[in-house]
């Protein structure tokens, strides 16, 4: 059996490496391997490009046999600007919670893992028990896509994946799929009293952004219902923007990003095509026809696929099996596990602590979450060793 405080003295370390997506995570994944060294598990380290950011694919168990992947980000996001309590790189335990940034999201789920790796060689499993910790997930599920190449180039696939991110360990066996663009509108400046000689970036901006939110209240009131979704339905939001230098000029240049995150029943791309076209048809013209070199650029921030388990999946039995629940959710926050069922590898979310307290100042996991992580990850061995 794993030991619950193992986890937390684990957590404990991965929460001393400030992650933050713009830092190399190089520092964690040399803890991490020399961790695997000491227990004598085979890893393999597989690096982006640049070589300033890693993840890690490790197997306990005969390879040759399809198994089971547990799957987590090293990755937070970042504290700037926030208000702490306490210094969010450093574990601090108070009243059965445990603060610090990414103690929920989601080295708890890591730590948990880590910690039952002595158990997972001490059982000699008959069925492999996959870690992947990859990179890059808070800025568009980057890194696990060298993760899922590399399981591709393998003989035998994973039967299943479980990915942590919090659910309060509840089965989570869908999220809506998401992408998210920067639009740059390019003007024409003149003298505010000549505003017509003018193309003005930031009106034209604001008509797309108009349409965005035309969009968004069409499928808010008419668009199509997931009621297990908290948010039934799809959304778009634009979060940022920027424009202008002086009110007695033509704005000649204006930024803006937005994002839509679709169930299921929508096709998040023809929703943003929509958009892309209302800019190009409707908006574009209007502005050449004042001066030609005008126009508006759109370019992919991030995306990730949804997840659609079907509650029928063997994946989601063993998961409700090991967890002892009949029950299963979706939730509006993505995940990899999008990305590992788009490659084929039947996913559902399942980890510790709350998505509430993720991405905020104070950040905490409860200890009992850390417990019931645990005692997930020791009935996974179980059955492994069983199977």
């Amino acid at each position: 059996m794993t030991d619950t405080q193992r986890s937390i003295e684990i957590l404990e370390a991965l929460v001393g490496f400030d992650t933050t997506s713009r830092n190399s995570n190089l520092p964690l994944i040399d803890w991490v391997e020399g961790y695997l060294g000491r227990c004598r598990v085979a890893y393999e380290r597989i690096p982006d490009q640049a070589g300033v950011k890693a993840n890690i694919w490790a197997t306990i168990g005969p390879a040759d046999k399809p198994g089971y992947i547990l799957s987590g980000h090293s990755d937070v996001v970042p504290v700037d600007g926030q208000s702490w309590a306490s210094d969010p790189f450093r574990l601090s335990r108070r009243d059965g919670r445990l603060y610090g940034r990414g103690a929920t999201d989601m080295k708890g789920f890591v730590a948990c893992c880590l910690a039952a790796v002595p158990d997972m060689t001490a059982r000699r499993l008959e069925r492999p028990i996959h870690l992947a910790i990859s990179y890059d997930e808070e800025v568009g599920c980057i890194g696990v896509r060298d993760i899922i190449a590399r399981i591709e180039r393998s003989a035998v696939k994973p039967a299943g994946c479980f990915v942590g991110e919090p659910s309060l360990m509840q089965v989570i066996v869908a999220h809506k799929s998401k992408r998210s663009l920067r639009v740059t509108v390019h003007g024409h400046t003149a003298h505010s009293s000549l505003a017509p000689q003018g193309v003005n970036a930031v009106e034209y901006a604001a008509r797309l952004i108009v349409k965005i939110r035309d969009i968004s209240e069409r499928l808010a009131a008419k668009g199509p219902r997931d009621p297990l979704y908290d948010v039934p339905f799809t959304t778009g939001h634009t979060g940022t923007v920027n424009g202008g230098t002086a009110l007695n000029i033509v704005p000649e240049s204006c930024t803006f990003e937005f994002e839509f995150r679709s169930i299921g029943a929508d096709d998040v791309n023809a929703l943003v095509d929509e958009v892309i076209s209302y800019g190009r048809n409707t908006l574009e013209p209007a502005m050449k026809a004042v001066a030609p070199e005008t126009g508006i650029a759109f370019d992919n921030r991030s995306g990730f696929p949804g997840l659609d388990t079907p509650a029928s999946a063997d994946v989601v039995a063993l998961a409700k099996q090991l967890m002892g629940t009949r029950d299963h959710g979706k939730v509006a926050y993505g995940t990899e596990a999008g990305r590992f069922s788009a490659a084929g590898i039947p996913s559902v979310v399942i980890g510790p602590g709350s998505i509430d307290q993720a991405h905020k100042a104070d950040e905490f996991i409860a200890e009992s979450e850390m417990a019931k992580c645990v005692g997930f990850i020791d009935q996974l061995i179980a059955r492994c060793r069983a199977a």
